[in-house]
């Protein structure tokens, strides 16, 4: 999945270069108080190389900065011109999603309780527009293996977009603690292919 991949790849990028800062560190402060134990007398000033570590360290950060903005752009391309909304609203404690556009408005809901997940559905290939909501107080829908993450405030609509180029099942739940059975908020995200999905949504089943 593209959110997947860019996600990892900025993971890890970052995590190399703050370790590798980290390392740099560790190994010159290390050094300074080795030679400081050693010549205590001498407090000679390095501007050179102090302009140096402050110039490498600018341009660390800007090229992070840099780097993480296109990324950013690259995973959340414009939306299509009419994409697929779906409205999600989160309670306590379970999901409910609607589809607007779809004839008779589906709906899909649980209680969250043992088997009785709600399954959001999307076809595969084409972009879906999540407009996200709180009936109660703060949840946060998380799909890990996805790499989505966006809060639901009550009186508030949080809106971003997801395409899932190849079909399969997703277990999400809620990342915010809501309450006494905030554990149980788990929901499935299943992509199936476009026909199977016009299928579904107007009232048939989604293939597996």
């Amino acid at each position: 999945m593209r959110q997947r991949h860019i996600f990892g790849t900025v993971f890890t990028l970052e995590a190399v270069i703050a370790c590798g800062v980290f390392l740099v560190v560790a190994a010159v402060l290390t050094r300074s108080l080795l030679r400081r134990r050693v010549r205590t007398a001498d407090r000679s000033e390095r501007p050179r190389v102090e302009v140096c570590y402050v110039g490498a360290l600018a341009a660390f950060a800007v090229f992070l900065v840099a780097w993480t903005a296109w990324q950013n752009h690259e995973e959340h391309p414009a939306a299509a011109a009419r994409p697929l909304r779906v409205d999600v609203t989160g309670f306590q404690w379970c999901w409910d999603f609607r589809y607007p556009q779809a004839a008779g408005h589906r709906r899909v809901t649980g209680t969250c309780k043992g088997q009785d997940m709600p399954t959001l559905v999307v076809p595969t290939g084409r972009t879906v527009q999540l407009r996200l909501t709180s009936r109660d107080v703060i949840h946060s829908l998380w799909v890990p293996g996805l790499r989505y993450k966006t809060d639901a405030f009550p009186d508030h609509v949080n809106t971003f977009t997801l395409t899932l180029d190849r079909a399969g099942r997703w277990r999400g739940r809620c990342a915010e603690f809501c309450g006494q059975r905030h554990w149980t908020m788990d929901f499935w995200i299943k992509a199936v292919p476009p026909r199977d999905y016009e299928r579904w949504v107007h009232g048939g089943t989604a293939a597996a």
